[in-house]
């Protein structure tokens, strides 16, 4: 895709302006990083409060009084008991068990707000309509732009336009007027750091932006410091660390699962997939997601094969890197399930070397959410 054909987000002007350095990002043209660079970036969002721009993302509401449990039959978590205000970490399910993408849902008055990642935004509002399309109202949202404000300081300098947003904890949402836009906010976020993420209108986005810049503790971040950030926080990154050959068990996201939709609750089941994340729930997984902490200093990519201590393959990387704040190589991967034990010694084929690395608990870095 030429960089003409590339889709811009509403603050497209304003990252330029900034000197960010722009790639090609699931079809728009996005920044990766500005002039103080990827591992200032990520500092900052850990010490401060970084500004990402996260546009790309696909935003819809579901209308009906049917939309909970339509939502259900598309994904393994409880949607109908969430209750208003609140928000819900899910993901949809295909036949096998795989997960066609994560998504974020908050009940609000009158609808379902759902955030979906931006590669599968497409096909994500198509199965919506395919499957659920008779029985609620599915609206994508366009005309918004998203915003995510991260780090220990964010608050500080939310509370600055709204103080009232300083109330809200962990996974809970309100609408807001910030910089004289109506906004929706929820304080969630996907670098581990306490935080908020925006919705905003999309001919508004940049006058809230330049207010939060604006700010001497809130500097821009671009999608490098995202990804470092959200490794050492443990989170999985769509299309690498889970996809649609991965099930939920797999990839260690059971937590998810509410145990009024396993086998034996009384909304069980009636998803895609059902009987095969029953039943991993019930005997285990034969792989694992896992974390690993490299015991030599050389990074580890997505896709380097694991071995164990006889060169047999074990599994596989989906994401690594050296890791800022932990100061080694990390990395996410899938092994089979009789190597993935804490503390368990593994090799990582790294040009044509096997380079050591340990089974880690994740996160890496411990989450600061306010849950409280």
């Amino acid at each position: 895709m030429s960089a003409t054909d590339l889709q811009k987000t509403p603050l497209h002007a304003l990252h330029l302006e900034l000197g960010a350095k722009m790639v090609p990002f699931a079809g728009y043209d996005m920044p990766v990083s500005y002039p103080a660079g990827i591992l200032a970036e990520h500092r900052h969002c850990r010490e401060s409060a970084a500004l990402f721009d996260v546009s790309h993302m696909g935003q819809l509401r579901l209308l009906g009084h049917d939309a909970a449990k339509a939502l259900e039959s598309l994904v393994p978590v409880d949607v109908v008991d969430l209750a208003v205000g609140k928000q819900r970490y899910g993901f949809f399910t295909n036949d096998r068990g795989g997960i066609l993408d994560d998504l974020m849902i908050t009940r609000r008055e009158g609808d379902l707000f759902v955030i979906v990642n931006a590669a599968c935004k497409d096909a994500d509002l198509k199965h919506l309509m395919t499957h659920i399309g008779d029985r609620c109202t599915v609206q994508p949202l366009p005309e918004r732009a998203l915003l995510a404000l991260q780090g220990p300081k964010a608050v500080t300098a939310l509370s600055r336009l709204k103080r009232a947003l300083s109330k809200l904890t962990f996974m809970t949402g309100m609408s807001a007027t910030l910089a004289g836009a109506d906004c929706f906010v929820t304080r969630s976020g996907y670098t581990g750091e306490d935080g908020f993420e925006i919705s905003v209108p999309a001919a508004q986005a940049e006058a809230l932006a330049r207010a939060l810049l604006a700010q001497a503790a809130v500097q821009p971040a671009g999608l490098g410091a995202r990804d470092t950030l959200r490794l050492e926080a443990g989170l999985c990154l769509y299309g690498h660390d889970i996809d649609d050959v991965t099930t939920p068990v797999e990839a260690g996201l059971a937590w998810a699962i509410q145990k009024v939709r396993r086998a034996g609750g009384a909304r069980a089941g009636g998803y895609p997939g059902a009987s095969v994340i029953d039943a991993q729930l019930a005997r285990g997984a034969d792989t694992k997601r896992v974390g690993l902490i490299g015991r030599e200093r050389v990074p580890v990519r997505e896709g380097a094969l694991i071995v164990d201590a006889q060169g047999h393959e074990v599994g596989h990387v989906t994401s690594g890197t050296l890791a800022p704040t932990v100061n080694q190589p990390i990395a996410m991967a899938y092994l089979a399930a009789n190597h993935a034990l804490p503390d368990h010694e593994v090799y990582a084929q790294v040009r044509g070397k096997n380079q050591p690395m340990r089974v880690s608990a994740m996160p890496f870095v411990p989450h600061r959410y306010r849950r409280a």
